[in-house]
Order: structure tokens, then C-alpha cells, then sequence
């Protein structure tokens, strides 16, 4: 399959679909002559590419891609976003995680809370030639596409005021306990900081103070501290919160049971519909514990063998 053609003088170049050879025509005498791409690619510039800093990812180690909602604080007010958890904004960034699990199948598990995911690539990825700076792209890219994609799936008719930014780093675990540690401390982040804001939204808007004032009450205070301040002025229990704000969103793969209609005709029979049960792979959602080890007894298949 030919995908360009341009004529020039009596010479016809056609590129070849796929590959980067060139196909030169002289129509005069209709004699052909076949050019390598790389030889034809060949010019005095290309010394620019020994610029290029090789940033292929250690073999045998996780890559963990975590992206970062840039400066979405501005975007969540700009938004109105609900405080101190708004259901609406966490399902779309869940959404925009799952629609990058499925387009990149060597992500074995993700993390999410508040305006960040973490995506981990298992140990044998060799996704993008294991290149840092491949990975982080298009893992950004795919997830910032989607969230504004499917903006109105989950906020309606509000409009998006603004594109959002999502920023991305890479970093290396070599062993299981590395990643367990990582994951953990992702998870214990979203609780400090949810606790945090129960409290501080609360203060705010059931206490009716400011927001300056409800920082300096929490100023120094533990968890212990926090829960009482929710129980004794809010008759809140902060054990009965959500588990999506107290331990964010786990993103695996499973396998699923699926029953669907099916049309099929049988010898001597009419066409009838019949239940047809199907298993696949799918991306699900969990809000649980990481931090113990419950969740990977459940789900071995996750990590790999540190031998």
C-alpha cells in the first residue's frame, strides 16, 4: 500500500506504507530503482541525535508512573468542587486511570487519591523499549485526553472552564517489598490528608469558622486529636467515612464472568436466543488496605517473583 505520492518534474517518489523506503519512478523510460530509507536519511544534521540521553529504565525492577494534578487546587475552585471530597472529580480521575490500564496491559496495578495516580509497570515491561520519557508521556497524555474526554460523564452540563495538567515522574522499585512500601505510603498519605480535611471542612462549615481559624485549631493536633474534634462537635465517626476518601482507589486487573445474548440456529431448528457466560480480564476497582497483607494474599497474581 502506497501512502504518499508526489510528482515532481518527471519523477514520481512514493513512500511505502509502514517502512522507510523510496520508491523512485522515471516515467520516461518506466524503470524503477528502490532507495533505504536510512540511506536516503542520511544528511550533515543528523549529528544532533548524539544529544539524545539514553533514559532506558534498569531491567528487572517495577517502573512506577505517578502523575500529579498541576496546581489543581486553582482548578478545584475554579470547578466548585464539593469539600472535602467531591464523589464526581475522584470517579473521573478512577475513569481516566482505567481507560489508561486498558490501552497499556503491562500496567499490573494503579493507586489513586485526591489529584494523583500511580501506575506500575511489571518487572518484564518492555513497553516504549522500557524508555523513561516514552512512558511518562503517554501515560500523562492518554490520562489528560481522557479526563477531559469524559468531563461531561461526570459533571454534566458544567462546563470545563480550563484544560487540566497532570505532571509525571519515574521512579524504580527492585523488589516486592520496595513496591509494597510505595503503595503503602501512597495509602497513608491519602489518610493523613483526608483526615485532615474532614476535619478543617467541618470546622468550616458546620463550626462556622474561617478557614484561618480552622487551621490554627488544627495546628499541632494528631489523629487522635482530629477524631475527637469530629465526634464531640460533629457526632462524626470518622471510621464510617467512605472507604473511597479514607483509602483512595486500587486498580487491578481480574478475571470477570460475563453473560450475554446470543442468536444461534440449531440443525432442524429455528433461530433462538440463548445465555452465552464468557470470562475475561477486566480493570476493577477497590477501595482497601494495602497496607497489610490481606490485599496481596488475595491477589498473588500482582507481583512477580523476586527470584
Amino acid at each position: 500500500m502506497w501512502k504518499h505520492l508526489v510528482l515532481l518534474r518527471s519523477l514520481s517518489f512514493t513512500w511505502c506504507a509502514g517502512g522507510g523506503d523510496v520508491l523512485i519512478k522515471s516515467h520516461p523510460r518506466r524503470s524503477f530503482h528502490l532507495y533505504s530509507g536510512s540511506t536516503m536519511a542520511k544528511s550533515k544534521f543528523e549529528y544532533v541525535r548524539n544529544f539524545e540521553t539514553d533514559d532506558t529504565c534498569l531491567r528487572n525492577c517495577y517502573i512506577v508512573v505517578r502523575l500529579d494534578g498541576r496546581n489543581f487546587h486553582r482548578f478545584a475552585e475554579q470547578h466548585s468542587f464539593a469539600k472535602p471530597n467531591d464523589e464526581r472529580a475522584l470517579g473521573l480521575m478512577t475513569h481516566s486511570a482505567r481507560t489508561v490500564m486498558e490501552e497499556l496491559e503491562d500496567i499490573m496495578i494503579a493507586y489513586g487519591q485526591s489529584d494523583e495516580y500511580s501506575f506500575v509497570f511489571k518487572r518484564s515491561s518492555n513497553w516504549f523499549k522500557r524508555r523513561a520519557s516514552k512512558l511518562v508521556t503517554h501515560v500523562a497524555s492518554q490520562f489528560s485526553s481522557s479526563y477531559v474526554f469524559h468531563w461531561r460523564d461526570y459533571f454534566g452540563e458544567q462546563p470545563l472552564l480550563y484544560p487540566p495538567g497532570f505532571d509525571g515522574r519515574v521512579v524504580l522499585y527492585p523488589s516486592n517489598q520496595n513496591l509494597k512500601d510505595y503503595l503503602s505510603w501512597r495509602q497513608a498519605d491519602c489518610h493523613i490528608n483526608n483526615l485532615y480535611n474532614t476535619a478543617f471542612w467541618n470546622l468550616v462549615q458546620k463550626g462556622g469558622l474561617s478557614t484561618s481559624q480552622a487551621e490554627e485549631k488544627l495546628k499541632g493536633t494528631v489523629a487522635a486529636d482530629k477524631n475527637e474534634i469530629l465526634f464531640s462537635e460533629f457526632n462524626v465517626n470518622y471510621n464510617n467515612e467512605p472507604s473511597l476518601y479514607r483509602k483512595g482507589t486500587v486498580l487491578i486487573w481480574e478475571k470477570v464472568n460475563e453473560t450475554t445474548m446470543k442468536q444461534v440456529r440449531l440443525p432442524n431448528e429455528e433461530e433462538k436466543e440463548v445465555t452465552v457466560m464468557r470470562s475475561r480480564s477486566k480493570v476493577t476497582a477497590h477501595h482497601c488496605d494495602v497496607i497489610g497483607e490481606q490485599f496481596w494474599q488475595q491477589h498473588p497474581e500482582i507481583l512477580e517473583s523476586d527470584g
